[in-house]
């Protein structure tokens, strides 16, 4: 039996035919094509994954593809607008806060939903935010301050 899917993602309207089972993670990466998200560990506990969905931060591995039905779902994909990087991706290449970009997506996507509901925070709310996100390859100092940097040339846009 499958199922039918009808939602938006990134200010798209898509739909797509999946097996009920079939997790969010798959449907966007193996039917729609959108391979920035990654799986890491299956169990939502690396952030790897990260989305949102109407706005709030998931780990898209743990939710199914039915339940994005009717909603809006955000991808790193979404982020750049056509050539020109999202600041935040410009942020991550300037302070090289990247290295084997495993992460780089989830951690982008979940720095993103947290500028949107707090354009100015501290190190710290910074640090909690993407306590969910884990990084094998760099220090998360540089990943700090790039989300900083990119906070401030947010406010001053």
């Amino acid at each position: 039996m499958s199922i039918t899917v009808s939602t938006s993602v990134n200010g798209d309207a898509v739909e797509f035919v999946c097996p009920p089972e079939e997790t969010l993670l798959d449907a966007l990466r193996n039917r729609l094509g959108l391979t920035g998200a990654k799986e890491g560990c299956g169990t939502g506990d690396c952030g790897a994954c990260s989305v949102t969905l109407n706005g709030r931060l998931v780990c898209s591995c743990l939710v199914l593809a039915a339940e994005a039905e009717g909603q809006e779902i955000g991808t790193i994909e979404g982020l750049a607008q056509g050539d020109k990087l999202h600041p935040l991706q410009q942020a991550f290449i300037d302070h090289a806060a990247l290295q084997c970009g495993v992460c780089t997506p989830g951690i982008l996507v979940a720095a993103d939903a947290l500028l949107k509901q707090n354009p100015e925070p501290s190190d710290e709310e910074v640090r909690f935010w993407l306590a969910g996100n884990l990084c094998r390859c760099t220090g998360y100092d540089k990943i700090v301050r790039a989300v900083q940097a990119a906070a401030a040339e947010m406010r001053r846009a």
